[in-house]
């Protein structure tokens, strides 16, 4: 069976071509096939090729020939060879013996006689010159040897084509027709067929009104036709072009060119064209099999000369056409300027640089594109250029209305649109439009990877059986792939093969296997596979039991019974040849595997050969039936008993009963008076007490080599064992039987005459016993040997073979391996999949059926053993050690790698030593106590459960001697410098070095040798390490470290720098002060952090707060002026010192405050006399009468003085508003504020306040008009927002006013003295006026000073 997914490879290294052969010369085909032994057919006109007199057939390893003698014109057609699955088709013509001479060959020299096919300059060349030179015909007649040159032909040996497209040439502006023919007699499906021009370019996309694809089937010749028809060609449409057809298991192609010409004249010439390279070249000799240069501009005819006078036209600018274009387009605008290079142009492109027009709607637009997991939220947001423009947000071109996935925000000028739970519905091309502009971006959504949860499961079927393949997966309704040997299953083959998907669940259901049906079946999601095999076998029925011939007497019961393999089997009963009709004397059963024809009170007429045929089996089960006639003869009274047995001797044969099965022994007796029968059964036991010879028995009885030591009389009437007697017969029944149920019965008949006695031995035979569990050997790849003993007990009948299963470990369905018996006691098994764990389980079979199975084998898993390891080489040698390193095997097998051998052998021996106890897991290795001088070799296998792999071995012997090199110290670049760490920082310097034997590391402080715990000194063979795990100021110094290896040395030396935040800065002091600036200064810090000063930071903080604000920062001078102070105010300030580790842990600060004092200024507050300030209420702002909307809250104000503080109350038309809890009352310093929530028409009315003290009373009042609505406003509407008509002077005029004598009167306090009242009263008038005139203003512009009022 071939592997799944892999195409067929031909069976051809070399293949005939077709030719031309003068006529009465011999033509002479070669083939040569991959390998030697395999046999080749060679056939003319669909017929075999036979050795004769005119055909010469030759076969040398390889090399196959066919030689055609004196040819003529008859023998002119077409041939093919064939080798295994492979065939080649070519033809041979026939031509005169004078064109022969005339038609040239590549040296332009008579083609001989007897050339090879294949030879180079072969005629076939020639033809396809010839045919290439006509031209202008693109569908000839004639055979189908249209492309004779076999170069074009693909790797699949089997052709397809019938004719092939040929060659063509048009006019420009002309119209052309390319046909190819495709014999259809044994395709199942029409075959698929796809145009191509040059290698990618598929012309099924670009069909349309100059370029159309037609098809057709021709039922009487059973060949389809495909064309390509190209009206109006262009000079863009000549070039190389491909026709490709293939099957579900066959594929073919073929190459042609298109030539288009174009008519010069001097006033439109095209200069491309006369550079264009087309695929006809001299002669007519092919330029390129595959023709991908054809249409392509050639500049090698600018060497030639030519007229300078004639100018080219201005061509378009193929890259401001492709500048301008949508990415969808660039294909198209490729194909018809002639552009071959898509990589080339797309790079050239991308380095253009694209003018964008910036819009004028959007700040920030939507990104190109964005992607999103599926079930995850996305927010698509854009910034507009003005923040009250209206937004419309579009999926595919339809608006998207708001909903719960589809949320829309607006927070300033950004305006965003959230998607959550995204699903595959949501990928989709989303739009933002504002007004006439809108951007576009793309919604991905990811699917999670659909993973196998459950695979699918090998399957082992008979010829017409249903096949289910059942797979579960982690997502419901998921898509997936089926597929056979790696080519998908497509809805197409719904008539074989049926989906069916149950939610996770995914089956693929055929509902009558066929041979054809075997194979690789797979599931392919888009996170994994799952691979099952499918083996279908042909029906084969095993008989277990035969139907036997019977002899009964009448009115007797005959019971024909056999058994077969296949419970499901269905058969005919036939009587002579005819149908046997049931009816109620004769009965047909069918019970599992059991067929059972039964006869009631048989008949003389019943006697006749009776078959039972299975349906669908040429199988034929015959037995006869025996009609036993009793005779009646005068006897005398008395007569001694007699048994009447059919058997010669009084020896009956062994009667042999199947387990189970039915034993009934009926013996015919005779006597009178009627005799008395006993059945008696024989307990034998060999090497005991001889059994003699039974009374009256024969000496036959008495040689036995058993012995009897016991009879067991039996004598039930009813139960499983029972003995029935009649006058004339006795019958010993024994419902199922049992291996206990076998022996010798004695049947003994008495009456008073005599006595008679007869032996009668039964042997039952069973099925085997279940062989042990089978032992697993030999594992490999994707085999193994399985070994097993035979069954304790044979059944009594000997073991005809075995039968072996296996499973996978984690399934449930064992698959049979073998349907011909197995006759050894082991098997090599086969075909298993790598890496995955199996259990094997073997039956015995004997005549009477098939045993239970064994226990199932040790779970085993089929592991080929790893390749060699690779990139071996020595690391490091010394005297007595050689240090190995390898990279792992390429193939390390499903189960991994065990570890790894490490073996040597002296260059002169040829025995390997084990250099390591065991494997390692380790890429390198050591290997110690090497015997020094010596020349070694090593090699390496890597191990794992299937065993050792292939060895890799060092390419020369390695000499065990340490070589000695000079120190060297390879100081790292950046410990050249200063190496500069900060307190309390770890440091850890790595230095590598060089040198063999080992060098002495010395390191070493300022000339002294390293002291104290904190510095610690780490040395390896090939570097050193200096580590301070917390660093400290007195570890700045000069380190140097020095190699020594005997008299040789090398130093190097390193300048370490630890340093801190520096301290704070000395004796700050204010120098100077004055108007809104002071002067600091201050001295340098006393300990810099063993680094520079990088600068300072000046703050300052306020007296009354204390915060503290940067006023300089990096500030280099040790003095500075700040500026910008508060005058009255009192300031602190603080000085921090920084280098390159950070600012100072302190500040500097100032010990006392620096205050601003105010220049010229000395306040002197006012004296004032002791006055009486009880006095009535009164108003100093009345109410005003009022014009409100209905349903938008109101408010009246007014202002009221008194004291002391004076009652308040309010009233509508008289009515005390106090209980009313639509009205809220507030009072706050004098200002009096009425609120009226949400008012209707009905609150319109006449309102007072009152306002009652100790000195008196007073009151004011207002009327309160409530308008109905909209309609009552005008104004206009402006899309979804209403735009009021703006308010008269005099009505803003009042509004104003009293917002402002409201705000007054929030200001100042009531205890203030009248002076400041008038003040504010003058200062209210002025305000008034002021907001008098910006109404008239207003309301004179048009009312554009007003706001748009929503619609609710």
């Amino acid at each position: 069976m071939p592997e799944p997914g892999k195409k067929p490879v031909s069976a051809f290294s070399k293949k005939p071509r077709s030719a031309e052969v003068a006529a009465g010369s011999p033509a002479v085909f070669e083939a040569e096939t991959e390998r030697s032994g395999v046999k080749v057919r060679w056939q003319r006109g669909g017929s075999d090729i036979s050795a004769s007199d005119k055909y010469g057939l030759a076969a040398e390893g390889t090399r196959h020939t066919l030689t055609v003698r004196d040819v003529g014109p008859a023998d002119q057609g077409s041939y093919a060879v064939i080798a295994g699955s492979s065939k080649v088709k070519f033809d041979l013509k026939v031509i005169e013996a004078e064109k022969a001479e005339t038609v040239p060959g590549p040296a332009s020299v008579p083609a001989p006689a007897p050339a090879p096919a294949e030879a180079p300059g072969a005629p076939g060349e020639a033809l396809a010159s010839a045919t290439e030179e006509k031209g202008g015909s693109s569908s000839p007649e004639g055979s189908s040897s249209a492309a004779p040159d076999g170069s074009g032909a693909p790797d699949d040996p089997i052709g397809l084509f019938v004719m092939r497209p040929q060659d063509g040439e048009v006019t420009a502006g002309g119209s052309i027709t390319f046909s190819a023919r495709v014999a259809g007699a044994s395709l199942l499906k029409p075959p698929t067929v796809k145009w191509f021009k040059g290698k990618w370019v598929d012309l099924s996309s670009k069909a349309g009104q100059h370029l159309q694809l037609h098809s057709s089937y021709d039922r009487t010749s059973k060949v389809y036709l495909f064309e390509l028809h190209i009206t109006d060609a262009q000079p863009t449409s000549a070039g190389g072009y491909r026709c490709e057809v293939s099957t579900k298991d066959k594929f073919d192609s073929c190459n042609f060119n298109l030539t288009v010409h174009e008519a010069v004249g001097p006033g439109d010439l095209d200069l491309r064209s006369a550079f264009r390279r087309t695929s006809l070249a001299g002669s007519g000799r092919r330029i390129s099999d595959s023709h991908e240069d054809a249409g392509t501009l050639d500049f090698s005819s600018l060497l030639k000369k030519r007229d300078s006078r004639l100018e080219a036209p201005a061509e378009e600018d193929v890259w401001e056409i492709l500048r301008q274009a949508s990415p969808s387009e660039y294909e198209r605008i490729a194909f018809q300027h002639g552009v071959t290079d898509l990589r080339g142009m797309l790079k050239r492109l991308k380095g253009m640089k694209r003018d964008e027009k910036k819009s004028t709607a959007f700040q920030k637009k939507l990104e190109p594109a964005y992607q999103v997991s599926k079930g995850h939220k996305i927010r698509l947001t854009v910034e507009l250029a003005d923040p009250d423009a209206d937004v419309k947000w579009l999926k595919n071109g339809q608006e998207i209305q708001m909903s719960g996935r589809y949320i829309f925000e607006s927070v300033g000028a950004k305006r965003t649109l959230t998607i959550s739970q995204c699903s595959l519905a949501d990928d989709a091309a989303y739009q933002c439009v504002v007004g006439g502009e809108k951007c576009s971006t793309e919604l991905f959504v990811k699917e999670p990877p659909v993973l196998i949860t459950r695979p699918l499961e090998d399957q082992l079927v008979m010829v017409g059986q249903r096949v289910e393949f059942e797979c579960e997966v982690s997502e419901e309704g998921a898509q997936v792939k089926w597929l056979k040997d790696g080519v998908e299953l497509t809805r197409e083959e719904t008539f074989k093969y049926r989906f069916k998907k149950d939610g996770q669940r995914h089956h693929l259901i055929i509902n009558e296997a066929t041979l054809e049906d075997a194979g690789h079946y797979a599931l392919r999601t888009s996170g994994g596979q799952a691979l099952a095999e499918l083996i279908v076998q042909e029906k084969k029925l095993e008989v277990y039991q035969s139907i036997a011939d019977l002899t009964v007497g009448a009115k007797d019961q005959a019971v024909f019974k056999c058994e077969v393999s296949d419970e499901n089997v269905r058969g005919v009963w036939l009587k002579n040849g005819k149908e046997l009709v049931p009816d109620s004397r004769i009965k047909v059963s069918h019970i599992g595997r059991v067929h059972k024809l039964t006869i009631d009170d048989v008949t003389p007429a019943d006697e006749a050969d009776y078959s039972f045929v299975p349906e669908g089996f040429a199988c034929n089960l015959s037995a006869k039936l025996h009609f036993m006639e009793v005779k009646i003869d005068f006897v005398p009274r008395q007569e001694p008993p007699k048994i009447h047995l059919d058997c010669p001797g009084r020896k009956p044969d062994t009667i042999v009963v199947v387990a189970g099965n039915k034993l009934r022994l009926d013996v015919p007796i005779s006597g009178d008076p009627a005799p008395t029968v006993i059945w008696q059964k024989t307990i034998t036991q060999k090497n005991k007490v001889p059994a003699g010879p039974a009374p009256d028995a024969s000496g036959d009885a008495a040689a036995s080599d058993e012995w009897v030591f016991d009879k067991k009389l039996l004598c039930e009437t009813e139960g499983r064992v029972r003995v029935e007697t009649t006058k004339d017969r006795s019958i010993f029944t024994v419902e199922g039987a049992e291996k206990e149920d076998e022996g010798v019965y004695v049947v003994t008949v008495k009456n008073p005459v005599g006595e008679d006695q007869v032996n009668l031995t039964v042997k039952v035979i069973d099925v085997p016993d279940a062989p042990a569990a089978p032992k697993i050997s030999n594992v490999g790849e994707d085999s193994c040997t399985v070994q097993w003993e035979p069954p304790a007990y044979d059944g009594g009948q000997p073991v005809l073979g075995y039968i072996l299963e296996r499973k996978k470990k984690k399934s449930y369905r064992w698959m049979r391996l073998n349907f011909d018996l197995l006759r050894e006691l082991s098997h090599e098994a086969r075909r298993m999949i790598e890496g995955v764990v199996y259990e094997m389980r073997v039956y015995a079979v004997n005549a009477i059926g098939m045993s239970r199975p064994s226990p199932a084998s040790q779970p085993f898993m089929p592991i080929g053993p790893p390749s060699e390891p690779t990139h071996l080489a020595v690391e490091d040698v010394t005297d007595t050690t050689v240090s190995l390193k390898w990279r792992p095997p390429e193939r390390a097998g499903a189960g991994g790698l065990d570890g790894y051998s490490v073996e040597y052998c002296r260059e002169d021996c040829s025995e390997w030593v084990t250099a390591l106890q065991g494997l390692t897991e380790h890429t390198a290795v050591l290997v110690k106590d090497l015997p020094t001088g010596a020349r070694l070799q090593f090699r390496v296998r890597a191990h794992n459960m299937a065993g050792p792999g292939a060895p890799v071995t060092t390419q020369e012997p390695v000499t065990v001697q340490e070589i000695l090199q000079r120190p060297r110290l390879q100081l790292p670049r950046h410990l050249r410098q200063t190496i500069q760490r900060k307190v309390g920082e770890p440091v850890n310097l790595l230095i590598p070095f060089q040198g063999k034997p080992r060098p002495q590391v010395t390191w070493t402080k300022e000339g002294q040798p390293l002291a104290g715990e904190e510095v610690s000194i780490r040395n390896s063979p090939t570097d050193t390490i200096l580590f301070i795990r917390a660093a400290h100021r007195a570890h700045s110094g000069t380190y140097q470290v020095m190699l020594r290896i005997e008299n040789m040395e090398d130093k190097a030396t390193l300048v370490l720098q630890i340093v801190d935040k520096p301290s704070p800065p000395q004796d700050i002091r204010v120098a100077e002060a004055w108007g809104f600036n002071v002067a600091l200064e201050w001295k340098p810090p006393q300990d810099y952090g063993n680094t520079e000063i990088w600068g300072y930071t000046v703050q300052k903080a306020d007296t009354k707060t204390m915060e503290w604000f940067t006023v300089l920062e990096h500030y280099r001078r040790t003095h500075c002026v700040v500026s910008e102070l508060i005058i009255g105010n009192g300031y602190y300030f603080r000085v921090f010192s920084h280098n390159m580790v950070g600012p100072s842990d302190k500040a500097a600060t100032t010990k006392e405050p620096v205050f601003i004092p105010r220049p010229g200024i000395t306040y002197e507050p006012p004296s004032y006399k002791a006055l009486d300030f009880s006095e009535a209420p009164s108003f100093t702002r009345p109410l005003v009468n009022r014009s409100v909307i209905a349903g938008y809250n109101a408010t009246l104000c007014c202002a009221v003085r008194g004291s002391p503080k004076p009652k308040i109350s309010w009233f509508k038309n008289g009515l005390d508003l106090g209980k009313d809890a639509r009205f809220r009352m507030f009072s706050k310093q004098g200002v009096l504020t009425l609120e009226i929530r949400k008012p209707c028409p009905f609150d319109g009315g006449i309102y007072v306040c009152r306002a009652i003290n100790l000195q008196g009373e007073a009151q004011c009042e207002c009327r309160l008009e409530v308008r109905g609505g909209w309609g009552d406003m005008g104004g206009s509407r402006r899309g979804n927002t209403r735009v009021p008509r703006p308010p008269s002077p005099l009505q803003c005029l009042s509004d104003l006013a009293g917002s402002l004598a409201m705000a007054r009167c929030n200001r100042m306090p009531m205890a203030h003295g009248p002076g400041t009242w008038k003040d504010a009263g003058q200062a209210t008038f002025l305000l008034l006026s002021v907001c008098a005139q910006v109404c008239i203003l207003g309301w004179g512009w048009g009312g554009s000073i007003h706001r748009a009022v929503p619609l609710r």
